[in-house]
């Protein structure tokens, strides 16, 4: 019996559940979930769709998690941010400095989200409108313990929380327009680009929602006030 000498190959290595949530997020956010099969997603990393039910159950399961590893830990920033207030600059900085590697960690997560928000499937829009929803009235009360200090109504809330939502998630949402559009063609997710969108964030969140600050002539007004009053007493 004449034995063969080729030689077998190895096997192949079969994708991670990591590596399978960042190929889903990645086609998902680029052609939404209607615009994805299995098939798709499993020869996309060259396995078969049935290496990749070894994972997940569906499509629907894979599309949960995705949200679960993304989302999640944006949820707790923002409990955390509520209970230090973000009354001081070291405050929205400690978050910032946690949320824009997190979202670059994740670069197809903005994306997929603004996609996700225009979803007409009832069980898709019922797991990002939980997501999304629980982010929001999260989001909206940490914005309320300081509007007032920050000179801001109640009923502005709402929308500020709308605004720094967009100002956020915006940036990476638009990196690859960006990069076509800037001129310097500079790599925006970039630890130099990514370093000054943290510190830009930082600054335009702090001057919306930070303790205002007294001007010179206000003061000086105060001052003024204060002496009348007690050279009357």
């Amino acid at each position: 019996m004449v034995r063969s000498s080729a030689v077998k190959s190895p096997p192949t290595e079969l994708p991670t559940r990591e590596v399978i949530l960042d190929t889903a997020e990645r086609m998902f956010a680029a052609r939404g979930v209607d615009g994805v099969a299995v098939r798709d997603l499993a020869a996309e990393m060259g396995i078969t769709a049935s290496s990749l039910y070894n994972h997940f159950p569906g499509k629907q399961a894979l599309y949960a998690a995705v949200l679960d590893r993304g989302l999640g830990p944006i949820m707790e920033l923002i409990v955390d941010a509520w209970r230090r207030g973000l009354r001081a600059r070291e405050d929205v900085h400690q978050t910032m400095s946690r949320m824009v590697p997190h979202l670059a960690r994740h670069p197809h997560l903005a994306r997929l989200l603004q996609r996700a928000l225009l979803e007409e499937q009832n069980p898709v829009r019922e797991l990002v409108d939980g997501w999304v929803g629980s982010i929001y009235r999260e989001g909206t009360g940490v914005i309320g313990e300081v509007a007032g200090a920050a000179g801001w109504r109640q009923r502005d809330v709402p929308h500020l929380a709308l605004a720094l939502f967009g100002m956020v998630f915006g940036y990476f949402v638009n990196a690859q327009a960006l990069q076509r559009l800037v001129s310097r063609g500079d790599d925006p997710l970039s630890p130099r680009a990514l370093n000054t969108q943290r510190q830009v964030l930082e600054e335009a969140i702090f001057r919306l929602v930070g303790p205002r600050r007294r001007s010179a002539r206000s003061a000086k007004r105060r001052a003024r006030t204060t002496r009348a009053r007690r050279s009357r007493t």
